[in-house]
């Protein structure tokens, strides 16, 4: 039986960035979009801590740990609400997966591929 590929923080991470761009409801590489950060950005609804679980198709131990890896990053927020979690990209979660896409998706190809075989990624990372 073949093993599973390995994932870390970084790809798990890459995971939940592409995810959060997408609830933005943009094209991550359209022109322009650096300009358009400032109207995007303070409304956007975000997506729940369980969103982000289900994202990276793991425990409540790994969710925490990615999500601390980006606040600390500075690439996403977490905020509390009367018990529940909402997760929102930064403008600096949205330009370093804008620029560096394409090398996660040249290293973890393998990782992407199976992550994404019965759902659908968004549009910018399919093949």
């Amino acid at each position: 039986m073949p093993s599973r590929p390995y994932k870390d923080l970084v790809i798990y991470g890459c995971f939940v960035l592409n995810r959060l761009v997408a609830a933005l409801g943009v094209d991550l590489y359209q022109d322009g979009l650096e300009g358009k950060l400032d109207a995007l950005l303070p409304g956007q609804a975000g997506i729940s801590k369980e969103e982000v679980k289900r994202e990276i198709k793991s425990n409540h131990f790994m969710t925490e740990r990615v999500l601390e890896h980006l606040q600390k990053d500075g690439l996403a927020t977490v905020e509390a609400l009367e018990g529940r979690y909402r997760v929102r990209i930064t403008r600096e979660g949205v330009l370093h997966i804008r620029r560096y896409n394409e090398f996660y998706r040249r290293i973890y190809q393998e990782q992407i591929r199976d992550h994404y075989a019965y759902t659908k990624a968004p549009f910018w990372l399919r093949e």
